[in-house]
Parts: structure tokens; sequence; C-alpha cells
């Protein structure tokens, strides 16, 4: 079959991307699980947060605020984000980090500010005041709805006349003049431009398209889900997070959604949680919130992919005609979607963006990493 791009990867960045290019071509997306989305963005901690992340990582966010408040017309039946806040709280030995972390934050969050104990305390009573000396909220910090998000762009994906082949893992790649063949557990398929979404496969798909690896690194995210301290209604509660990202917990279907926010290396897989770092993070809790975890309503992990400067990887390969990076979105790649969609459509396109700075399109050029 041919194609004016194949897609690699039916998660947010593989979605929205194709999304995008089947406004203006024929797209193929292909994803190796029997149903989209079925590793990093189904297992995602889905908070909209402008504060979060490098410079690159912050101007994508912002770029991307508009469409989330505003989609396009049918996109989503239900709102796509709602308003939480999130408060990053500190010990007493961890006060000097308040002036330096609200430094980074106020240029994308004009309102984030200082908090006194006592005002933390105020919004989520069962902090204990031995623990927590000080902080500040990012008022502008919300939910998202990433099941929404997702199936938003398959839908608008499909109306453009997309097609999307799933339990169609890619078994191999060739290029030559006309563009790449890639063969699938589906069958054969043809287009000038692949476009590797592959989240923490991103580097094998690259290895075997016959390009060396960038350094693309899986790191595994712990979540699970607690009830919450005795008695008490968290469901109005702003997020909170340790403001060195210890632990952070929100609320989330009447309880409590909580994580170590560890990164832990490790090989393309289907993750799954590991009981130590599930009790890192119920003790690194109890110490800051008068709850006893007993019982661990559900637990899972995730995998989110990081380039070594921690920006994504976006562009064509410079090694091999019509390979291009959409990679190394780390735990930024669902606040971040819809600017990447739009900036990577651009250039997987020939074109540009004027979305975001050129300096930003710069930073995430795949030639960083390649000598």
């Amino acid at each position: 079959m041919q194609f004016e791009f194949i897609v690699i990867g039916a998660g947010m960045a593989g979605a929205s991307v194709a999304a995008e290019l089947a406004r203006s071509g024929k797209v193929a997306i292909i994803e190796r699980e029997s149903r989209p989305g079925y590793h990093t963005t189904g297992r995602s901690a889905a908070v909209y947060l402008k504060s979060y992340g490098n410079a690159v990582i912050k101007a994508m966010t912002s770029a991307s605020e508009d469409f989330y408040h505003n989609p396009p017309e049918g996109f989503s039946e239900v709102p796509l984000l709602h308003p939480r806040g999130m408060i990053m709280i500190a010990r007493q030995d961890q006060l000097y980090r308040i002036d330096e972390e609200l430094e980074l934050v106020r240029p994308f969050v004009s309102d984030a500010r200082a908090l006194t104990s006592a005002e933390i305390l105020t919004s989520v009573p069962q902090l204990k005041e031995d623990y927590v000396t000080g902080g500040f909220i990012d008022p502008q910090a919300e939910d998202m709805d990433v099941d929404a998000i997702l199936q938003g762009y398959l839908r608008r994906f499909r109306k453009l006349g997309g097609m999307l082949f799933t339990d169609s893992e890619v078994l191999a790649m060739s290029a030559d003049d006309g563009g790449w063949t890639v063969e699938t557990r589906t069958g054969r398929m043809r287009a000038p431009v692949v476009i590797n979404a592959a989240g923490a496969w991103a580097d094998p798909v690259a290895e075997m398209a016959g390009l060396g690896a960038l350094g693309i690194t899986p790191k595994r995210r712990t979540a699970f889900i607690i009830d919450p301290p005795q008695g008490a209604d968290c469901s109005r509660w702003p997020a909170i997070a340790d403001i060195d990202e210890q632990f952070y917990f929100r609320p989330e279907s009447g309880g409590l959604f909580c994580s170590p926010a560890d990164e832990t290396p490790s090989e393309p897989c289907d993750a799954q949680p590991e009981e130590l770092d599930i009790a890192i993070a119920a003790d690194r809790i109890m110490k800051a919130l008068d709850v006893d975890i007993r019982h661990i309503r559900r637990s899972w992990a995730g995998l989110r992919s990081f380039a070594s400067d921690k920006s994504p990887v976006v562009g064509f390969d410079p090694r091999a005609r019509g390979f291009f990076w959409l990679a190394g979105q780390g735990g930024y790649g669902i606040q971040t979607a819809p600017a990447m969609a739009i900036v990577a459509a651009a250039l997987a396109s020939g074109g540009n963006s004027s979305l975001v700075s050129g300096a930003v399109v710069e930073a995430m050029r795949p030639e960083r990493f390649i000598d």
C-alpha cells in the first residue's frame, strides 16, 4: 500500500502528528499493540503544567494552551482540561528552593506565588504541620482528559481519510530512491516519509532502519492509587508535589493518585511497577501526609523516554532521506502534543511553523546528537 507518510506509533505523538498530516496527504499509522496509547500515553499522570520541564518544553506547553482550551469543533464532547492547581511543598531544609523555582516558573505562570505553611494546610489540612514549612502554588495547573485528547486526534485522523493499523509490529524497513518500504505483520507499506513516533522503541526503530541510535532512554515511572485519609474529601485538593520531585499525589477516582517520581532506566517493554518503588513512595507520602497506606487500590508503570538533554527530538535525520524523528518527549508528551504535532507536521511536509520560535525548533533537531 502506498502512502505519503507512514507514522510508527499510535500514542499521543503519533496520533496527533498523523491527524495534522492527514489534512493534506494520505497517512498510515502503524501500531504494534492491539489499541492506540497502550503504553506511555495510557499511563500518564495527566496534569497540564506550563511550569514543568526545561525551556523548550515550557515553550511547547504554552503554545499548546489555546488548542486545549479551544479545541477544533467536533474534536471532543467534553472539556480537555479541568482546573486543579498544584502546590509544591518544601521542608525546612528545602526552603531556599522556593525562590529558585519561582524565578523559573513566573515567566510562564505569572500568578505563581509563594505560600506559607498555614496557607498550604488550609488547602490540604491533612498535610503534616511539622513537615510542610512553605512552598508555592501554580494556580494554572490543570487535569488533562488524556483519553478524550487521544480519541479526538484519532477521530480527526480517520475523518480525514487516515488509516490505522493495529497489531501491526514493524518487522523490517528499507529505503530506496522511491522512499521507504515498511514490512509489518499486516503487510507491506511504502511512503516517501517515515515518522518515528515509537516512544520507548524510537531507537530500536531507527536501528531497524539502518541508522544509529540517538541515545533516547526509556525510564520507568511508577504510579498507584490509594484511599484518601480517613474522613477526608480530597476531590477538591490541588495536586501536591515535593519541590525536589521526590513524590507527588493528586485526587483521582475518589482516592489519591501517587508516584515516587522515579526515573529508572529500562529496556523498551510493557512496564510493570516494582514493589520497592511503591514502598518508597508510600513512605515519603506518609511522612508528609496524615494517611496510613495499607492498601493499594491499583498500581501500574509507564515508560517515559528522554534524550540526554531532556528536550524532544523532532526533525529529519540527516543520515537518511525521509526518516523523521518525533521522539524523546519524556514526561511532557501529552501537555505539548498540540504544538508538537503542528510543528512536526510542518517540518515533515518540508515547511516551517511560526507557532514557536526558530530557536525552539533548532533545539529539538536530531542533528545535535549526530557527529
